[in-house]
C-alpha cells in the first residue's frame, strides 16, 4: 500500500540518488547486487543480537532496491535485472526470518507459517503479473496490496525491536499477507476473465 500510495513523496530524493549514482559509473544491477549483500546481513546482525545494525542495513538495502529499479528505468531495464531485483528482495526477506528463527526458537512455528505465506503471496503477485496484459511503470504489472514491501519492512522492523513479542508480531503479519493474498486474488480474477 505505501509502496503505491507514498512512492510520489520519496521520489524526488530516490531519482537523485539515482542520478548521483549513474554519474559514479554504478550501474543498476551493481547496486542491486550491493543492496542483496547489505540486506542479507541483517538476518546475521539479528542472529548475532544487535538489532541497530539489522535494522540499518534492512533499510538501507530497502532504500537501495527502490533506487536500482529507478537507475534502470533511466538507463535501459533488463528481463535479468527484474529477475536479479525480485529473486534478491525474497533472500533478503528469508535472511531475516531465518535470522530471527535462529535467534529466536521458540517462535518458529510462527515464522514459518509467515515464510508460507509470502510464497503463496509471492505466487499470486507474479503469476498475475505474468499474466496480466496490464503493464505499469515497472517491468511487469504491479498488484498494489496491503502487504507490499515497506509494510513487510515496517512488521520486520517490529518484529526486531519488540522481539519479546514476536510471535504475536509475526502472527499479525501473517494475517496482513492472508488479508493481501485475498485482496490481489480478487483483482486478478476482475483483471484475468
Amino acid at each position: 500500500m505505501l509502496d503505491t500510495y507514498a512512492r510520489k513523496h520519496v521520489q524526488p530524493f530516490v531519482d537523485k540518488t539515482a542520478d548521483f549514482l549513474l554519474k559514479k559509473g554504478w550501474t543498476a544491477d551493481g547496486v542491486t547486487k550491493t543492496a542483496f549483500t547489505i540486506g542479507l546481513s541483517s538476518g546475521v546482525f539479528i542472529y548475532l543480537d544487535q538489532p541497530v545494525l539489522a535494522l540499518i542495513a534492512l533499510w538501507l538495502s530497502g532504500f537501495l532496491d527502490v533506487v536500482d529499479g529507478t537507475m534502470a528505468r533511466k538507463t535501459k531495464p533488463s528481463p535479468w535485472g527484474t529477475l536479479l531485483d525480485i529473486s534478491f528482495d525474497r533472500l533478503v526477506e528469508i535472511s531475516v526470518i531465518l535470522g530471527l528463527a535462529f535467534r529466536f526458537p521458540d517462535s518458529m512455528w510462527a515464522l514459518l507459517l509467515l515464510s508460507a505465506s509470502i510464497i503463496v503471496a509471492m505466487t499470486v503477485f507474479l503469476t498475475v503479473g505474468a499474466l496480466s496484459e496490464k503493464q505499469g511503470m515497472k517491468s511487469f504489472y504491479y498488484q498494489a496490496g496491503l502487504a507490499e514491501r515497506t509494510e513487510g519492512f515496517i512488521l520486520f522492523t517490529l518484529m526486531i525491536v519488540f522481539s519479546p513479542y514476536l510471535t504475536a508480531i509475526t502472527l499479525l503479519f501473517i494475517a496482513v499477507q492472508i488479508f493481501t493474498i485475498f485482496q490481489r486474488m480478487a483483482e486478478a480474477k476482475r483483471i484475468l476473465s
